[in-house]
């Protein structure tokens, strides 16, 4: 089983972002009718919460629309209004003991992944692995703000944006965890999910979000899959979130900790799953270093490292099936 993944540098919407909607609309408009073209708002109602919700977004909205052919079903995507429902798995952690990195492991199918890590420059420099084609699954800015986020383990939805486009939001209008979390208050989300936030002055919180009950910050660094309870047994049980909560708590107050041995944590169970063709594999792991500003992208038995400056656009192919066998690679 293979993984690509595309590192894309396009400071403002063009050619290059053209290209990836163009390789991941047929999916994404699959999954957007889903329930048909009238199960999902219309596109100016969709329009108008954008442009009131995320002001500063929605020329950059205007110009997407446009690089996409302008239709109405690409339009209403595109603003990320009431999206159909989606989950994941992941885990997180903000490391600020001996260093200052957001680090975390996505676990998701890897048919359903877009595969494009991206540098652009719309409102702010941004660098982070895409979602819904202009959203973000974790990220970094040049500010030195990074984002991560994990699904909350709450089987409900309703009136808001679907997460990947609030985490773009926020890395293209904030500098600190306070502006992150007045974000996050301000602006609604469709489904519940976890955001762990860490910022250049170590300071950090995890943002606790539902579609039905108020915000909730939490002083803490570490996200999985539930919030303050498990109320969604069986998908806990599935995503093992209490116990990978509970061997991130370990390697928080373990004295011997370091930031070399918890990156190896990360490849290590419960931490990484294989669970591929049940859609709950780790398909990589991501480190948003903000002493050194750059993120490295991590598997088993390869890695990358980008930055602002240096940035190499390449197609990586990750066998994954492989990689379960694999010893490891040298931290």
């Amino acid at each position: 089983m293979f993984l690509y993944l595309r590192s894309i540098a396009e400071d403002k919407p063009g050619e290059k972002w053209q290209s990836i909607f163009e390789r991941t609309w047929p999916h994404y408009k699959k999954w957007f009718l889903q329930e048909g073209y009238s199960g999902r708002p219309g596109y100016l109602s969709s329009s108008i919460a954008l442009e009131e919700q995320m002001p500063e977004l929605f020329p950059i909205y205007e110009k997407l629309c446009e690089l996409a052919g302008g239709g109405d079903t690409e339009s209403r995507f595109l603003s990320q209004y009431c999206p159909p429902p989606f989950m994941s798995g992941c885990s997180q952690i903000a490391w600020t003991k001996d260093a200052n990195f957001l680090i975390r492991n996505y676990d998701y199918s890897p048919r359903l992944f877009e595969g494009v890590l991206l540098k652009s420059n719309w409102l702010k420099p941004v660098i982070g692995v895409g979602d819904c084609i202009w959203g973000l699954l974790d990220g970094m800015n040049g500010d030195g703000l990074a984002v991560s986020l994990t699904f909350g383990g709450r089987n409900i939805s309703g009136k808001g944006f679907g997460i990947p486009l609030v985490l773009r939001y926020v890395l293209e209008t904030c500098s600190t965890v306070e502006e992150a979390i007045e974000v996050f208050h301000r602006v609604p989300v469709h489904m519940s999910y976890n955001v762990t936030i860490l910022d250049k002055a170590k300071r950090f919180v995890t943002v606790f979000l539902s579609p039905d009950r108020p915000v909730s910050v939490v002083p803490t660094c570490i996200g999985t899959n539930h919030q303050h309870s498990i109320e969604w047994e069986n998908y806990a049980s599935m995503s093992a979130t209490l116990p990978r909560m509970q061997f991130l708590e370990k390697c928080l107050y373990d004295p011997n900790e370091t930031k070399k041995t918890i990156k190896q944590r990360f490849f290590q169970s419960p931490l990484y799953n294989t669970q591929f063709e049940k859609s709950f594999g780790t398909l990589y792991t991501a480190i948003y270093d903000l002493e050194n500003m750059n993120c490295e992208l991590r598997w088993p038995n390869k890695k990358r490292t980008f930055d602002f400056d240096n940035f190499e656009e390449e197609k990586l192919q990750i066998n994954l099936t492989k990689m379960f066998f694999d010893k490891g690679l040298s931290i």
